[in-house]
């Protein structure tokens, strides 16, 4: 599979930064998503942080993941709405885990991870009938699928509060993801509506179990 330049663009940066904070400790500091420094007018967090990484495990799931979808959806709104959709997801994703965290101060988190999801759901709202092969699994599995399990996981990543990874993002990103892509390709409710409703029942109890404070 070829890869355009654009997806590459987002990649290399990424991994720049990623690995700028592995070796210095005072960058990752400075630039992590943190409540305290945004409550203290730092707002460049809200959008640096979302390309720096816990570890190397951390950033190489997020590439992956983007490697596989960016360039689908490139190529279905070309290279202006794929930026939006992907900077528009990183945002309301660290929108949306300010929200969820406004009053605890010591609360940090990094990671593409609300983009990425912003993006995959994209893909997946845009060519429902996709299919993978993801890593060791030999058989295709429906794009549908991944979606929703990307957001189990990010269910499970809430709940254990594990390291500094932003699974808040998670579905902040695909909730921007989900509203930007409708909204630039509205004909995707009329030709894809099971889809848009599938997409949306993991958003739903997401929603649900924050607010009954199940996560």
């Amino acid at each position: 599979m070829n890869i355009s330049i654009y997806t590459l663009i987002i990649i290399v940066i990424n991994v720049l930064c990623s690995l700028k904070g592995f070796k210095d400790h005072s960058f990752f500091e400075t630039y992590k998503f943190n409540v305290g420094g945004i409550n203290r007018g730092e707002q460049l967090r809200m959008l640096v942080s979302g390309f720096l990484h816990v570890d190397l495990q951390h950033l190489l799931f997020n590439m992956l993941t983007l490697y596989f979808f960016a360039d689908i959806v490139l190529a279905s709104v070309g290279p202006f709405y794929f930026f939006l959709i992907y900077f528009g997801s990183l945002i309301f994703g660290n929108l949306l885990s300010y929200h969820f965290h406004k009053n605890e101060s010591y609360y940090s988190a990094v990671g593409a991870s609300g983009a990425v999801t912003g993006i995959l759901y994209a893909a997946i709202l845009l060519y429902p009938g996709m299919k993978m092969y993801l890593y060791f699994i030999p058989i295709p599995i429906p794009s549908y699928v991944v979606g929703v399990g990307y957001m189990l996981y990010s269910i499970y990543g809430i709940k254990s509060r594990q390291g500094n990874i932003g699974h808040d993002a998670h579905f902040g990103g695909a909730i921007g993801g989900y509203i930007i892509t409708l909204l630039i390709a509205p004909q995707v409710i009329e030709s894809h509506l099971w889809m848009v409703f599938v997409l949306a029942v993991p958003i739903v109890i997401l929603f649900f179990m924050h607010y009954t404070k199940g996560i």
